[in-house]
């Protein structure tokens, strides 16, 4: 069976459709001391009883955020109803009046994560509070630059000048031992060590990208291109083409196969602090995920660094009443954008290591004195991944009125975009149960995909041992 995910992977940030969306945890929970996930922003953070999650179903955890999404990719047809019958249409679509709307005049990226926790265990002993838990975590990332878009819609000028594009699309399981203590009357310490399981790891980097115009309806594409999958069972499908410029053929990747299974391994360590300034303050900083994954293998694609003949980007129909809708225009554009790569297979070369990105959190957190239910609190969260980086500063609100139950609101400023949060947790005496959001969803299309690439959900079910 011929397995499409590649084609997916190259285009998942692009078409906003991939569902797998660094990980994290809910950070508007920062301020609930019976959020029992709290040690996963910061391991010295204790939590006031033990817990056991239910499995599979303890943290839950999908966001997304960037500064582009659906809504700048599919847009009302301006040929319906009179010379279509499709309501949508593609970016792409020459008869648009103003294509490019909404797209960053710099980067244009997303960031998708996905966290799910098997099993997780805090539990009081051996002098401080510990914890064990098991997860699986998800990761697509993607950065391209403004003129790659105007490229692909616009076609006004004979040359330009992209830039890099960026595509990284990662999966590993983790299991991770935490240990947090008192070191004196004012600071808690705490350290979490992680071994890592990698189940795929997928990097696509195209430097310094040039378009000419050759003639009417083709373009000469200049770039470095080069592509590196790990994955069991991974194997790139090739296609003959025959040469614009010269006699004979060659092949270039359009598709691959993929298995299933573990295929690196890795340790990584977290470490913080909480220091108590007086009663009602407290400071905090911690650095997550320092660490690396070792593969067993590196399938490599590249361009050979010479220039080819690319056909240009194309307007995909969009029938919104079909039920592949999602699955059709995927392909359609992963044609293409394999087309753009132009890549050929260079084999397996063998072992490679990669990092799976560090993020610091540095918060305070501050009790009303006249009403110590209440506390407010900043949260600053530092992601550092390469091109995919990026910043946040999250003010934060929490309210417990009665013993059962808290709640939290949130707002932030990251590096794309500003949005709101919202925790409500409740603790009853032998069960917890929470929801919650970093990025409240906004508006839907009808595939009930968000209109905007800024959303998540968090939930979770746990005991109270």
């Amino acid at each position: 069976m011929m397995k499409k995910s590649f084609k997916y992977m190259a285009v998942a940030a692009i078409t906003c459709l991939a569902g797998h969306v660094s990980a994290q945890d809910l950070r508007t929970g920062f301020l609930s001391d019976q959020f029992y996930y709290r040690h996963n922003i910061n391991p010295a953070i204790e939590n006031d009883s033990n817990y056991m999650s239910f499995p599979f179903l303890g943290n839950i955890n999908v966001d997304m955020m960037g500064n582009f999404g659906y809504e700048e990719l599919v847009r009302d047809n301006p040929l319906y109803p009179d010379r279509s019958n499709k309501k949508k249409t593609s970016f792409l679509n020459p008869y648009l009046t103003n294509p490019l709307n909404g797209f960053s005049s710099g980067d244009n990226k997303i960031n998708g994560q996905l966290k799910l926790t098997l099993f997780s265990w805090g539990f009081k002993k051996w002098g401080g509070y510990n914890t064990l838990e098991v997860s699986e975590r998800t990761s697509v990332n993607f950065s391209a630059p403004y003129k790659l878009f105007q490229f692909a819609a616009d076609l006004a000028n004979t040359t330009y000048d992209i830039g890099d594009v960026h595509v990284n699309a990662q999966s590993f399981a983790e299991i991770a031992l935490g240990h947090s203590r008192q070191y004196d009357d004012r600071l808690r310490v705490g350290v979490k060590a992680k071994v890592l399981l990698g189940v795929a790891n997928a990097d696509l980097d195209m430097k310094d990208v040039n378009a000419n115009l050759t003639d009417e309806k083709r373009w000469t594409i200049t770039a470095n291109n080069m592509a590196h999958v790990s994955m069991a069972g991974f194997k790139y499908r090739s296609k003959t083409k025959e040469y614009n410029n010269k006699p004979g053929t060659y092949d270039y990747v359009n598709d691959a196969d993929l298995g299933l299974g573990i295929s690196g391994f890795g340790l990584a360590v977290d470490a913080g602090a909480v220091y108590v300034v007086n009663e009602e303050l407290k400071v905090s900083a911690a650095l997550q995920d320092l660490g690396a994954i070792i593969w067993t293998n590196d399938h490599q694609a590249a361009n050979d660094a010479e220039a080819f003949v690319f056909d240009g980007f194309h307007d995909v129909s969009i029938d919104s009443n079909s039920p592949d809708v999602l699955d059709n225009k995927a392909d359609n554009y992963g044609d293409q954008f394999l087309d753009f790569a132009n890549l050929r297979d260079k084999g397996d070369k063998g072992a490679r290591l990669t990092g799976i990105g560090a993020t610091v959190n540095a918060g305070a957190e501050y009790i009303v004195p006249t009403y110590r239910a209440l506390k407010l609190g900043l949260l600053g969260t530092f992601r550092i991944n390469g091109p995919y980086s990026w910043a946040e500063g999250r003010f934060i609100g929490n309210i417990k009125p009665v013993d059962w139950f808290d709640g939290s609101l949130s707002f932030a400023v990251n590096s794309y975009t500003a949005s709101f949060g919202f925790l409500a947790n409740f603790h009853f005496k032998k069960y917890n149960l929470f929801l919650g959001a970093d990025r409240l969803v906004g508006k839907m299309s009808k595939e009930f995909i968000p209109l905007s690439s800024n959303g998540g959900i968090s939930l979770g079910f746990n005991f109270i041992l």
